[in-house]
């Protein structure tokens, strides 16, 4: 089944030393709302209705996004009656699509518990993995049960990004999801690559303590109150170079000897 699904490798396209880095998406959701659906239209761009609920399955797909080429894995998970049994892909996964049938609300309250157990888990692990909420079977608008605006209401609760697509008509909007989250899990990994300012504590005065400015090229004098209890260190300046000039080791040559002119620091070999 991963073979029918998975592109087909370009060889000679990369040198086996550099490989790509890696994506997992885990697709979640109740029974019927469309994640095989969606995982077989981004893979494949075709649409195919009839799934075996009981299947669990894992794809790989190598894509371009802005440029970038990444590996995108993709679980098509098969829980039976919500989220139970979670660890496989909370451990796995660095993004999370969770989808529901906008013309199955059962389906929309099902979302709300997946939703909260993912809020649970990045809790409990300090970090924050980036979930988009979907509104799948847009092709079925006359019979919607879940309006547009109590799905954004839902993701805006939960602090993640929500769209609706069609896996049947719109492979351009299910290609954009995916690709959405190879995004955002981009953004967190730089965001927690961030450089941290290195801080030292100090006691604090028992009361503020003035300090004045003095004048300088007549400046007017202030003052200001040290109040706080930690102060970052202040990276030391880059010394001013100043040039000397120098005279040749060879003393005792009756040449007159050379001068260099080079920055105060540096040894002459």
């Amino acid at each position: 089944m991963s073979s029918m699904f998975g592109k087909p490798r370009a060889s000679g396209e990369r040198p086996p030393q550099s490989p790509l880095p890696e994506c997992n998406v885990a697709v979640l959701g109740c029974r019927g709302a469309g994640k095989s659906a969606l995982t077989v239209k981004f893979l494949t761009k075709r649409f195919i209705s009839e799934y075996d609920p009981n299947l669990e399955d894992t794809y790989s797909s190598e894509e371009l996004v802005d440029q970038q080429p990444v590996l995108l894995k993709v679980m098509d998970t098969a829980d039976q009656d919500g989220p139970g049994n979670c660890e496989r892909y909370l451990c796995w996964a660095s993004a999370f699509l969770v989808v529901y049938s906008i013309d199955d609300r059962k389906s929309f309250e099902g979302c709300q518990r997946y939703l909260e157990v993912l809020a649970v888990h990045a809790q409990g692990c300090q970090c924050r993995c980036p979930v988009l909420l979907l509104g799948n079977k847009l092709d079925m608008e006359q019979y919607r049960q879940v309006p547009s605006a109590e799905g954004m209401s839902l993701a805006s609760r939960f602090g993640c990004l929500f769209h609706e697509v069609s896996a049947c008509q719109d492979f351009a909007r299910v290609q954009h999801v995916f690709h959405e989250a190879v995004r955002e899990v981009r953004r967190q990994a730089e965001w927690n690559l961030r450089p941290l300012f290195i801080s030292e504590e100090r006691p604090c005065p028992p009361v503020a303590t003035p300090v004045a400015l003095p004048t300088h090229h007549s400046l007017a004098t202030c003052t200001f109150n040290t109040l706080s209890t930690v102060n970052y260190k202040e990276i030391p300046s880059v010394a001013q170079a100043k040039l000397v000039t120098i005279k040749s080791s060879r003393a005792q040559s009756k040449r007159k000897a050379p001068t260099l002119t080079l920055l105060k620091g540096f040894k002459i070999f």
